[in-house]
C-alpha cells in the first residue's frame, strides 16, 4: 500500500492587488454563501488578483490532489486521491491567502532611471494628480461609483444622476465630473481625495448584459471594504510621491487626511482610540482629530492637548496611586504653567510649537497607560 500524496496549489502564479486581510474576508464571507457563490467567488479574483491566471485556475482546478480517507486506497491506482473541485480550490486559496506576495510596480524604465519621467514643469504633482484620476477611473471600470452616479443600461432610459452635481454638493465646487487633474489646485486635490473616500462602495455582485453590447452591471454594494481598499491604494499614492498625509483608518476623521505618523505612534492612537472606556471615548477622538488633521493649528494642538488633560484631571487619584509624586506633580504642572489650559499673565507663552508636539503625544500614552490600569483595575 502506498503513501496517499496531497499536492497543493501552487502560489507562485498568483499576486496580490489587495490588502490581505480584506482579501481573506471578503473571501471568507464567499464561502459562507451559497446563492451565486462561483460567480462572486470570480469577481474577487478579478478585482483583488493580478491578471486571469487565477481566475483561470478556479474555472478549471489544475490537477491538485487531496488525500482521502480510504485505508486500503494506492496512489499507483489513483484511489487513494481525490480531484480538488473550485470549492476546495478556493477555500485552500483563501486560508494560503499571507503567502501570497504583493504584486509590485514594474523596475524605473528609461525616462524614469534618467530623470526624464517628471512633468514639463519639472514637478510631481501634476503625475501625482493624474495618477489619482487613474485610480478613480480603476474604481469606477469596477462599478465602485455605481451606488451614488447610477449605471447606463440599453434597456433602462431613467436618467443617472449628475456626477457633478454630487461633488459639488460635497465639496462646494462645481464641473470637477469628468475628473480633469491639471485644473486642480491643492485644496480641490486633496478635497477630491476625501470625497471620493465617502462615496466609494464595493459591489460584490455582478451580471453581464450582452443586449448591444451593454456589458457588466453591478449590485450588492457595501463601503466598508471599498472603503478599506481606497484607503490603502491612495495612501500608497501618496507615500510614493513622498506626501506627507494619509486617509485616516479609525477615529472621528476617519477618511480624511491626517499627518502621517511612525509606526509606534500609530499604534500608540490605534490601542488609545480603541481601549478608551465609554466616558472617555469620544473625548480621545476628538483630541487626536485636532492634533493630526491636515489643516492643524497651534491652537488646535493646544485644544487636543486641553481634552487629554481634561482626561487625565478625571484620572487624578488613579495616577497618584501608580506614579511617583513628583512625576504626577510635573504632568499637571506643564499642562498649568504653559500657554495650555488657561490663559494668565503668568504662564510661559515663548515656546517652540514643538513643544505642543512632545505634550500631546506623552499624554496620549498617559491615557493609553491609564486605561490599560482601569483595565486590569477591572479584570480583579
Amino acid at each position: 500500500m502506498g503513501d496517499d500524496v496531497a499536492v497543493s496549489l501552487d502560489l507562485s502564479n498568483y499576486e496580490l492587488l489587495w490588502p490581505t486581510s480584506l482579501f481573506v474576508s471578503e473571501g471568507e464571507r464567499i464561502l459562507r454563501s451559497t446563492d451565486s457563490w462561483q460567480d462572486r467567488a470570480k469577481w474577487l479574483l478579478t478585482e483583488a488578483l493580478a491578471g486571469t491566471t487565477a481566475v483561470a485556475d478556479f474555472e478549471d482546478p489544475p490537477n491538485h490532489t487531496a488525500p482521502t480517507d480510504d485505508p486500503w486506497a494506492t496512489t499507483a491506482t489513483g484511489w487513494g486521491t481525490k480531484v480538488m473541485d473550485q470549492h476546495d480550490w478556493f477555500t485552500e486559496l483563501i486560508s494560503r491567502a499571507p503567502e501570497l506576495r504583493h504584486a509590485v510596480a514594474p523596475r524605473p524604465y528609461w525616462p524614469q532611471r534618467h530623470g526624464n519621467g517628471l512633468a514639463h514643469d519639472g514637478s510631481t504633482a501634476r503625475d501625482t494628480r493624474r495618477d489619482f484620476a487613474r485610480l478613480i477611473g480603476e474604481f469606477a471600470d469596477g462599478g465602485y461609483l455605481v451606488e451614488v452616479f447610477g449605471e447606463d443600461c440599453v434597456d433602462d432610459d431613467s436618467e443617472l444622476p449628475d456626477a457633478s452635481e454630487v461633488i459639488d454638493r460635497r465639496l462646494g465646487i462645481p464641473d470637477l465630473w469628468p475628473l480633469i487633474p491639471e485644473t486642480w489646485d491643492e485644496d480641490t486635490f486633496y478635497g477630491l481625495i476625501e470625497v471620493f473616500h465617502d462615496l466609494v462602495s464595493r459591489p460584490r455582485m455582478r451580471r453581464y448584459h450582452p443586449y448591444s453590447g451593454c456589458g457588466w452591471h453591478h449590485s450588492e454594494f457595501h463601503n466598508g471594504p471599498a472603503r478599506t481598499l481606497y484607503r490603502w491604494k491612495v495612501n500608497q499614492l501618496l507615500r510614493s510621491a513622498g506626501i506627507e498625509y494619509e486617509l485616516a483608518a479609525e477615529g472621528e476623521d476617519l477618511g480624511r487626511l491626517v499627518a502621517v505618523t511612525d509606526d509606534a505612534r500609530s499604534q500608540l492612537v490605534h490601542r488609545a482610540l480603541n481601549d478608551s472606556p465609554p466616558d472617555t471615548t469620544a473625548g480621545v477622538r476628538h483630541a487626536i482629530a485636532l492634533f493630526r488633521g491636515r489643516d492643524t493649528s497651534a491652537e488646535s494642538k493646544r485644544s487636543a492637548i486641553f481634552n487629554l488633560a481634561r482626561i487625565l484631571e478625571e484620572r487624578r487619584a488613579l495616577i497618584k496611586e501608580h506614579l511617583h509624586k513628583k512625576d504626577e506633580g510635573a504632568l499637571f504642572q506643564i499642562a498649568n504653567s504653559f500657554d495650555l489650559r488657561h490663559s494668565n499673565a503668568g504662564q510661559q507663552r515663548e515656546y517652540d510649537e514643538a513643544f505642543l508636539d512632545w505634550i500631546f503625544w506623552w499624554y496620549l500614552a498617559t491615557v493609553e497607560l491609564t486605561n490599560r490600569l482601569i483595565a486590569s483595575r477591572n479584570l480583579t
